[in-house]
This record gives structure tokens, sequence and C-alpha cells, in this order.
């Protein structure tokens, strides 16, 4: 499973790169807004630290609007992946886009019904919300199962980006059913490397080399 982090934050960003296991990045309006920072500007940085997708979103909702703004974000770097709502014109657009050979990821899915017509439209990345399924009573996780199931069934290429992450275990369940993608806040994806068992191992470890007043180095 691929490991997007969601966030605009420069710093978190370079951190989880550094690791070597991070596969890519999604933003949204809300993001940036938070970030402080011009749109464009935050947007080539990040493209400039990963290697793989890096989610950026249009803000039109009509279709002509859409594509004039995919234009302008799509000269950004070539691996910018234009992120378009789960509406009508939405779909149009990542249909002309995908046509194109550009990268789209189709946001704020909610139903399986949804996600199929993404597929048939091309997406290159459906991005069901998990949390916000939970959050409004349902369970997100079935969600994703019924979009695998679906998919499988027709061998899309559509990629399943699992959204709005909430905690570990959401990643954990993700990568059981099978989910091609996961994207999560800095914290959640930091969190996948705690267990308290790994820590109390350490410190045993480190307390009986002590003891031994050795040095490797």
């Amino acid at each position: 499973m691929k490991f997007f982090v969601d966030t605009a934050e420069i710093e978190p960003i370079r951190e989880l790169a550094a690791t070597g296991l991070l596969d890519g990045v999604t933003t949204n309006p809300s993001l940036i807004a938070k970030s402080g920072r011009d749109f464009m500007e935050v947007t080539r940085e990040i493209c400039g630290i990963v290697d793989g997708p890096v989610s950026a979103e249009v803000v039109a909702l009509d279709h002509v609007t859409m594509m004039k703004e995919a234009e302008v974000l799509r000269k950004i770097a070539d691996n910018v992946c234009i992120k378009v709502p789960l509406t009508v014109d939405g779909l149009k657009t990542c249909k002309a886009l995908t046509s194109d050979g550009t990268m789209v990821n189709v946001t704020l899915c909610f139903s399986a019904n949804q996600a199929l017509l993404a597929a048939k439209a091309g997406a290159t990345f459906i991005s069901p919300f998990v949390g916000r399924h939970d959050d409004n009573g349902f369970d997100g996780m079935d969600l994703i199962e019924d979009i695998r199931l679906i998919y499988d069934n027709y061998n899309f290429a559509t990629e399943i980006l699992v959204a709005s992450v909430r905690h570990t275990t959401h990643v954990l369940q993700a990568a059981k059913i099978g989910a091609d993608v996961m994207t999560a806040p800095p914290a959640v994806i930091h969190a996948l490397f705690k267990h308290v068992l790994t820590d109390k191992g350490i410190e045993g470890f480190m307390a009986d080399w002590a003891k031994t007043g050795q040095s490797i180095l």
C-alpha cells in the first residue's frame, strides 16, 4: 500500500520523505489555508520534495473553469495530480484530463456508486473519506470493501486512496482490505512507528549495553 501524507506543511513532508517511505502528498484548500502560504508556491515546493503524485485541488465548480484551473496547476510540475470533486462537472473534467494523460484524484467520495462513476470517468485515484463517513454514523471501512469488490469485478485501474484517516486502525483496516493508497496527517503516520513494547525493548537493550562499557564507534 502506498503512503501519502495529507498536509501542506513543508517540514513534516521533508521529515517523512527522508524515511524513504513516503509515496506522495495530498493537499486541499483547507490545508493550504491552514499553512498560510501562497497556493502555487507551496504546491511547487512540495512537488520538489517528493517524486510521487502531489494532489492540487481545483476550486471552480463548473467544468470550463475547472479545465482552465487544471491547465495552470499541471504546469507546476510533472508530478502534479489534479484533484476534482465528485460532481457531474468534476467527472467531466476528470474524463477530459485523464484522456490527455493527466493524473486525476477524484475527492469527496462517500458511496460505492460514486466510486464506480469515477472509475468509469478514468480517475487515477478515488478518495473515499472514511473518517467523515464514521462521523455520520456509517462504517467507512465498509465503503472501502464495497469499492474494492466493484473495482476488482471489472478490473478498473483506478486506485483506491483511503482519505480522512483519523487513526492507525484505519490504516491497518485499509491494508487488510487491499486499498491501494492511504493518506493521513503526519501525526497518524508517525504513530505507525510506535509500540509500547518496542520502546520497552529499546530501553532494556540500552541499559544492558551501558553495563558492558563498550562502544561500537
